[in-house]
């Protein structure tokens, strides 16, 4: 069977986590034998790839412009689509999704998941945010199947849409830690192993960074710091406030970071921090818990679904609970947990996404 992918920036080493989910998923699906094409934005990558870990890959010009760049390359990569002869076209997200009419009127079976309610975000203005739910919209009543990444996104669409059949509930997923060291890197950023607090993710409003620098600010960090791994695609005034606020404090910032570097982070972290007001099933999160570290996350749906001891969730946006929990964490010695993941296994998810394909086939 031919798959066509779009609606993610790229694979590999791409930011996002519609991309992290991407990378994960699709070569599992290639080595079970199906055709995938991943279609990326040109402007993201600069590897001159065709192809990665038997997935094929074509890149598509696209303005690099916030407001518009996702629905303008889902255009380009619809008809690459159909010049492809893509007999299953996959679109991620909820933006990319306001086309999925137009792929089914140019006659393909047409899977779209859904990551999250992006429109929720802070930083999309009125009619972003307009077009975001009508993306939703469009997705939701026109493709032939649809998979969500957590019973939040599963309720919300049957409450909005009445869409209950054909909807596929197929988690985010997590790839085996890779336990590492990497002195050298920990030097140069100044910090040690068991030493620092780490929040990783996207410099972008709905994560509530600022809430960790102002709330690490506030304890008495008994040695620690605090590092922040990650960057923004589209710096704007609230990533380079953050990046000045974060270097005011003395916080690490490591920019964007994969592979050795990223697990050495993990490996070796005190806790990880995850504050936002807004996620679908957060990737990083279920990273941190594949690490055993112990965990602090904000009390959101998609937070709350993961199912962790109450002592890790606080008060989404409550600073001084986060502050409270943050002293708790450096007060005590380095600790590692056992989380329960089997429901996040690549493999045993690319198995669900293959049955989905599968059944477009009846």
């Amino acid at each position: 069977m031919k798959i066509v992918v779009t609606g993610t920036r790229g694979i590999p080493n791409v930011m996002g986590g519609v991309e992290t989910h991407c990378e994960e998923l699709f070569p599992r699906i290639a080595q079970k034998g199906f055709d995938v094409t991943v279609i990326r934005r040109k402007n993201y990558v600069s590897d001159g790839l065709t192809e990665w870990n038997g997935v094929k890959l074509l890149d598509v010009e696209t303005p690099k412009k916030k407001s518009f760049e996702a629905i303008i390359h889902t255009f380009r990569a619809i008809r690459k689509a159909k010049k492809l002869r893509a007999e299953v076209l996959h679109i991620h997200a909820i933006g990319p999704a306001l086309l999925v009419p137009y792929a089914k009127m140019m006659g393909m079976k047409v899977v779209f998941t859904h990551h999250g309610p992006d429109y929720d975000r802070d930083k999309w203005g009125f009619m972003a945010k307009t077009i975001l739910k009508l993306g939703e919209r469009m997705g939701c009543l026109f493709a032939d199947d649809v998979i969500v990444i957590s019973n939040v996104i599963k309720d919300l669409i049957a409450r909005k849409y009445n869409r209950t059949q054909r909807v596929h509930l197929i988690y985010n997923g997590v790839p085996n830690p890779d336990v590492c060291d990497y002195p050298e890197y920990f030097a140069e950023l100044g910090i040690e192993e068991g030493k620092y607090v780490l929040g990783m993710c996207r410099f972008v409003p709905e994560k509530n960074l600022h809430h960790l620098v102002e709330a690490f600010g506030k304890i008495k960090p008994n040695g620690c710091k605090l590092v922040l791994a990650g960057d923004t695609d589209f710096e704007d005034e609230y990533s380079l406030k953050l990046k000045r606020m974060a270097k005011e404090a003395g916080v690490v910032l490591t920019g964007f970071v994969k592979g050795k570097k990223l697990h050495s982070l993990l490996t070796h972290a005190r806790c990880y921090v995850l504050p936002s007001s807004h996620e679908g099933l957060p990737i990083a999160l279920l990273e941190a818990m594949s690490y055993r570290l112990p965990v602090i996350v904000s009390d959101i749906p998609a937070n709350l679904e993961v199912g962790l001891d109450k002592e890790c969730y606080f008060e989404t946006g409550n600073i001084g609970q986060l502050a409270d929990k943050l002293q708790k964490v450096v007060n005590e010695d380095c600790q590692r947990i056992t989380y329960p993941m089997e429901e996040y296994d690549w493999d045993r998810i690319a198995k669900q996404v293959m049955e989905v394909y599968d059944g477009l086939k009846k």
